[in-house]
């Protein structure tokens, strides 16, 4: 039975892991904490691929005060010996007493940790916050699970639900608040998703741009079945250090190929759906397989729509500006070819966030299994 402090605890290591957000994948976002006689001695947190875990990182801020101390992880510690050596036994050599942790580790290979530490005699308590430890980790979960990315769908919307005008003009629909906001969901991303119709109407660059040091560029990633993206564009001559990767249908033409591939763009070929488009479940296992563990797509409203007419999509998060553009503007969905509202596609788990005038809304496309 969890006490009050281990609930207090848990959501220090809670506050700990989401530093890792958009810095971690393939790996998880984890935070620890250790504590020996009602003080913290020591904190952590998973900083990046490769770096040490963040049960490492608290045991060696706590050194020897970790001996009979209890160690607070979000996650079940890692088992197996992968880029790291195993956390489970880290724990066992510096002589800690007790570890609670929120969650099972769902992967396959590293979980197991806490039926090792139970066996050497450690008390073991699970499930401390749990919701809250899997609700940060549904990315990590989801790709472990099904080989695909997590996919949010993001779009700034006037109150009758359209992205532009209709000339095709977006800016600006939201505030400088709102924008900033997007700015720091695409730095916690790892890949970046629109279709060729926004390459052409908005040459957009698809960097995160924050203030100070501006913020890690994710993935970008183009849906062009026959390339119709301008060599010219922002997407393709790029200064950053992320990728632009463009997935188009195996009959696009090599002369089109040629014309696009230059270091850091990739052409990527995959099969069509039976609209003729790419396959998005294809681009989602190539994702996953390359280690994207978040998918943040930007649309427009025919991606939107195809994500969710096909299920692929698993959060929302609109933003909502106080204006109306009208009906001959562009709409943030597609065609969805409903024949009743409640077949439509809703959300659950919502939150609201103020973003200046504007409203952010966002929220899970399944509902949580609790």
């Amino acid at each position: 039975m969890a006490s009050v402090d281990d609930l207090k605890y848990m959501k220090m290591a809670l506050s700990l892991a989401r530093k890792g957000l958009g810095k971690t994948a393939p790996n998880p976002c984890v935070g620890a904490v250790v504590v020996r006689e009602g003080a913290v001695v020591g904190r952590g947190w998973h900083r990046r691929v490769g770096a040490p875990h963040a049960e490492i990182n608290a045991l060696g801020e706590a050194g020897e005060l970790a001996a009979g101390a209890t160690i607070y992880v979000t996650l079940e510690p890692c088992n197996h010996q992968g880029r790291t050596p195993p956390c489970s036994k880290a724990i066992v050599a510096a002589g800690i007493r007790r570890v609670v942790y929120g969650m099972p580790d769902p992967h396959p290979v590293a979980s197991g940790g806490g039926a090792y530490l139970a066996g050497r005699g450690l008390d073991v308590l699970v499930g401390v916050l749990e919701s809250d430890c899997r609700r940060l980790n549904l990315p990590f979960t989801k790709r472990v699970s099904t080989g695909r990315p997590w996919v949010v769908l993001k779009a700034a919307v006037s109150l009758d639900g359209r992205i532009a005008t209709s000339g095709g003009r977006s800016k600006w629909i939201t505030g400088e608040q709102a924008r900033l906001v997007v700015h720091r969901l695409r730095c916690q991303s790892d890949a970046i998703l629109v279709g060729v119709s926004t390459v052409m109407a908005d040459d957009p660059s698809l960097t995160t741009r924050l203030p100070g040091r501006g913020g890690r560029d994710p993935v970008r990633v183009v849906l062009d079945t026959s390339l119709q993206t301008p060599p010219a564009s922002r997407v393709i001559n790029h200064d950053s250090a992320a990728a632009t990767w463009i997935f188009c249908g195996p009959a696009a033409e090599p002369g089109r190929i040629r014309r696009l591939q230059r270091p850091g763009v990739e052409i990527r070929q995959v099969g069509t759906g039976p609209d003729g488009s790419v396959s998005l479940a294809e681009v989602l296992d190539q994702l996953g397989t390359a280690g994207i563990t978040t998918l943040l797509v930007e649309g427009g409203g025919l991606v939107h729509g195809a994500f969710l007419r096909q299920d692929l999509a698993d959060e929302a998060a609109f933003f909502v500006a106080p204006m109306f553009i009208g009906g001959d503007g562009l709409a943030a969905v597609g065609p969805l070819g409903l024949a009743d509202p409640g077949q439509a596609p809703r959300l659950h788990e919502i939150t609201r966030r103020r973003c200046g005038d504007d409203l952010l809304i966002r929220g899970l496309l399944k509902p949580l299994c609790r």
